[in-house]
């Protein structure tokens, strides 16, 4: 039988209060939901869950002491710094 053990990793503090800060000068509220880790027991199989952040309807997925954020996946990414502009075109 396979047995999964999943592990909670807490957002950075810094990354969290950038993405909020940003939000709330655009007038919207992000939802934050925070990663885990999960791994199969008696194996060396691991798979991380990124961050997801949903702002308007879009999600954003973040890592730790990352200053860049996919869209949707892992194909599109955004600086944090241009995350105003983001939020803005998504009207």
């Amino acid at each position: 039988m396979v047995s999964i053990n999943t592990k909670s990793i807490h957002i950075d503090l810094e990354l969290k209060k950038k993405i909020e800060f940003v939000s709330n000068f655009c007038n919207t509220t992000p939802k934050i939901i925070e990663g885990s880790v999960k791994n199969i027991n008696s194996t060396n199989i691991s798979y991380i869950e990124t961050h997801r952040i949903i702002v308007k309807g879009t999600t954003l997925l973040a890592f730790n002491y990352s200053k860049e954020l996919y869209v949707e996946g892992l194909d599109k990414k955004i600086e944090i710094k241009d995350l105003k502009e983001f939020i803005k075109e998504l009207n």
